[in-house]
């Protein structure tokens, strides 16, 4: 069906024009839909664009949540000067030819630069420490967009000196709204629930939502009779807009296809997760974010159960570095089919878990006094270090002495799983716990 809907009279209305994302950019922060809390009245990102008064700023967030929207916004109200470089395709020379523009602006017309740096998470360390010195000295003010954790992904002097506003995926009412909008720019009409359906799937990404929204358009065109009556969408169209758009892996499956891919390791599926790794690698999918997916699933989903699954990982991740696409393939595939099939354990997931709740509700107590720190002149007086039984000392390599405040020494925070090679170390803990109980009464303490 889909097929037979996109016919060539579709196809020629959307090469007819540019993409309606495009043409309905926002001029105005009021324009814009979504992210109340950082652009509603008086919020504070809406303070410093409307007061020009924005300094270096690093964007986060899902694709289609307003990155490239707001950098537009801050370029069509700023006095200063707006440059803008795609981190894809721009390089350190680019970087120093905006810089070159920026002091020769400043030194003669007095005006600053605002630098948009689109996916600055494809930036490496080099290129980075390229801007820092201008950012630094105010020289250049940044606006970085990421769709990755920037703090994995920038250097943190540059996250230092900017200011981390987190963007959010949009809401149902946000889409629709945004739909509707959109209609008005096609001069077309849509059923109520076809506008539905299509903020359900989009999943808060704007801009997915508006080209499944001109595509559905497009369809209907196809449908409505010569007679100068505007197209209507229908359910039938907002679903084979969509189909169309998953029929290939793009930004807006980016989070699926990683889900999937770490659930297939998960539940020990190599096959599974051969395919996903096959989908992400022919996508053109960073592979440095395959990587640290893989190192992130090695202590979450393995953890103790075999002890070399990070060591894999972290490996496979290096070779990215140094070896690099295409041949990194197969250190990649190497620890996707090792951390599939080793045994499966989420014990130190739970573990940090649990002590972090732990922490959190509080009391968590002072160190005590026999194991602070005794290195400083005068603090032995006050009792630090003293009672401190060092373990090299004994025979067995470890002593039987309290290592935490007493308001958490009788909390468990690592209960081991019976996987792998777990049991061995849960045992070995059990006996020194216990070490007048016999071995045989147990597998491990938990």
């Amino acid at each position: 069906m889909t097929g037979d809907l996109f016919g060539s009279a579709a196809r020629e209305r959307l090469a007819a024009r540019g993409p309606l994302a495009a043409r309905m950019r926002p001029r105005h922060l009021d324009e814009v839909v979504g992210q109340a809390k950082l652009i509603g009245p008086g919020r504070p990102l809406r303070v410093l664009i409307e007061s020009d008064r924005l300094s270096s700023v690093i964007l986060w967030g899902p694709p289609g949540t307003g990155k490239t929207t707001l950098a537009e916004v801050v370029a069509a109200t700023t006095r200063r000067a707006f440059e803008r470089l795609s981190a894809t395709s721009a390089g350190v020379k680019d970087v120093r030819a905006v810089v070159d523009r920026a002091r020769s602006r400043l030194g003669e017309q007095g005006h600053g630069t605002i630098l948009f740096l689109d996916e600055v998470h494809r930036f490496n360390k080099t290129q980075q420490d390229a801007l820092l010195p201008d950012v630094e000295s105010g020289l250049i003010t940044l606006i970085g967009a990421t769709t990755e954790n920037p703090f994995f992904e920038v250097n943190p002097p540059l996250m230092s000196r900017s200011t981390l506003f987190r963007l959010e995926p949009l809401t149902r009412s946000d889409i629709v709204d945004l739909l509707r909008r959109g209609l008005e720019i096609e001069q077309a009409h849509a059923e109520d629930d076809a506008l539905e359906h299509l903020a359900e799937r989009v999943e808060g990404d704007a801009r997915s939502a508006l080209g499944a929204l001109e595509v559905a358009v497009a369809l209907a065109g196809n449908d409505t009779p010569e007679d100068g009556q505007p197209p209507r969408v229908t359910m039938k169209h907002a679903v084979a807009a969509l189909d169309l758009r998953a029929l290939r892996y793009d930004r807006d499956e980016h989070y699926d296809v990683a889900s999937a891919f770490i659930k297939s390791i998960r539940g020990s599926d190599p096959d599974a997760a051969l395919h996903y790794l096959a989908r992400m690698l022919t996508a053109g999918e960073d592979a440095r974010f395959i990587a640290r997916r893989l190192v992130i699933s090695a202590s979450e989903d393995i953890g103790l159960a075999d002890h070399t699954a990070l060591l894999v990982a972290v490996a496979a991740a290096h070779a990215v570095e140094h070896v690099g696409l295409p041949e990194a393939r197969l250190n990649l595939a190497h620890a996707v089919v090792h951390l599939a099939t080793a045994p499966k354990s989420n014990s130190a997931y739970r573990a940090i878990g649990a002590a972090l709740a732990d922490v959190e509700a509080g009391p968590i107590g002072r160190v005590p006094p026999h194991l602070r720190d005794a290195s400083h002149p005068g603090v032995a007086d006050l009792g630090h270090g003293q009672g401190y039984d060092y373990p090299h000392d004994d025979p067995r390599g470890w002593v039987d002495q309290e290592y935490r405040p007493l308001e958490v020494a009788g909390r468990t925070y690592w209960e081991p799983s019976p996987h792998g090679e777990e049991p061995e170390r849960a045992a070995e803990l059990y006996r020194r716990r216990r070490p007048n109980e016999g071995d045989g009464d147990h597998e491990h303490d938990g």
